[in-house]
């Protein structure tokens, strides 16, 4: 067997946490539409630690229903997802969305803002995240490019493995990192090459030293605050493995005392609110690969990486096997064993028919999840 060939490129982002512009005061009246559905898209990004960043495409339609001392405020929003992740500290305004060609992604909310005694809150919403175009219409405008893989997908999984592995050990960073979440996943045939796999991921760095004897998987990641954070696009050819990294910098900086042990962090919802926003301590251990399953058919599955600039293989390879499939609920357990777990499924998921290659936006308020769901 041939050896890795593995080709690492890092970037350091030094992104301070943007500001957000000043929000407009939320009203009763008819034309505070606007003001309304920019604080709901704070509201939403703020609860959305997954995935990626969306903003506001367009208000479909606002109604005010007037009650006794208040009112509420009834907004029908498109949405589009951005290229930031949520781990990216820029401001969900100032981030660019997806080219058409990239498996552009929407969500239309239905959005409730109560207003009392001058004051607005969100009091409910629920999303549809989908694809904006369909299979056959992508295959049309991009017929070279990669597709979708569901976010559980086996084969798709050994590259975000062997990415981590070889990114931990092809860097001068002073700790390991673990993998935080994919992303997205996609595959296409390469003439002479045979299937290629990209990913999108996002690490996390751990307590663990460089170098130290510690089994990799063991390692936990620093307090959100306190954790460097990367965002790597990953590809898998013909046995080569090829990353690029994006680090983001910690907000908090404070250097330890000698001998000053690195704080600990609660679990993520031992509050009962979840993370801080744009940082979430999800993941830890790798999923290694199943052998003997292949790639899913492509049919579902649209687009290209968030790095392929308008070229790839071609979407037609098929016949590779089944996909591992996922838990009946539609969550996919961990196939291994780790100190820290793991889902390539959102809890939101759970019970619905959306789109397993994406993260979609989970309907708030939320229903309360057993421990083992709400980990994610």
């Amino acid at each position: 067997m041939k050896s890795l060939l593995v080709l690492l490129s890092v970037v350091l982002v030094v992104l301070p946490c943007s500001a957000a512009p000043a929000l407009e005061p939320v009203t009763c009246g008819e034309n505070g539409g606007g003001a309304a559905a920019r604080l709901a898209m704070h509201h939403i990004n703020e609860n959305h630690h997954h995935g990626y960043k969306f903003k506001l495409s367009e208000i479909l339609s606002s109604r005010v229903e007037q009650g006794l001392g208040e009112c509420n405020v009834m907004l029908e929003l498109s949405l589009q997802e951005t290229q930031c992740h949520t781990i990216n500290p820029e401001h969900f305004e100032d981030c660019e969305i997806r080219a058409e060609t990239d498996t552009q992604v929407t969500a239309n909310c239905n959005v409730v803002l109560t207003i009392k005694d001058g004051v607005a809150n969100v009091t409910k919403y629920d999303c549809e995240t989908k694809r904006a175009l369909t299979s056959q219409e992508l295959v049309r405008l991009c017929p070279d490019c990669p597709q979708l893989l569901p976010l559980n997908n086996t084969e798709g999984l050994k590259s975000v493995r062997l990415a981590v592995e070889h990114f931990n050990k092809n860097t001068t960073n002073q700790r390991y990192y673990t993998l935080l979440e994919v992303g997205r996943m996609s595959s296409g045939y390469m003439m002479m090459a045979g299937m290629a796999y990209f990913a999108e991921i996002a690490l996390v760095e751990t307590h663990c030293p460089m170098g130290s004897r510690i089994v990799i998987e063991a390692c936990k990641p620093l307090c959100p605050d306190r954790a460097h954070h990367a965002l790597c696009d990953s590809s898998y050819v013909n046995e080569e493995i090829s990353i690029e990294c994006k680090f983001y910098t910690p907000a908090n900086t404070t250097s330890l005392e000698p001998g000053q042990q690195e704080p600990r962090c609660p679990p993520p919802h031992a509050s009962g609110q979840g993370p801080p926003p744009h940082l979430h301590p999800r993941g830890g251990g790798l999923p290694p690969h199943a052998s003997g399953q292949g790639p899913p058919p492509h049919a579902s599955g649209q687009g290209p990486p968030p790095h392929a600039k308008g070229h790839g293989p071609p979407p037609h390879a098929r016949g590779h096997g089944p996909p591992p499939h996922a838990h009946p609920e539609g969550v996919h357990p961990p196939p291994f064993n780790s100190h820290h777990p793991f889902h390539t499924f959102h809890t939101c998921h759970v019970g619905t028919t959306s789109d397993q290659a994406l993260h979609p936006i989970c309907n708030w308020p939320r229903l309360l999840l057993s421990k083992t769901q709400d980990q994610s």
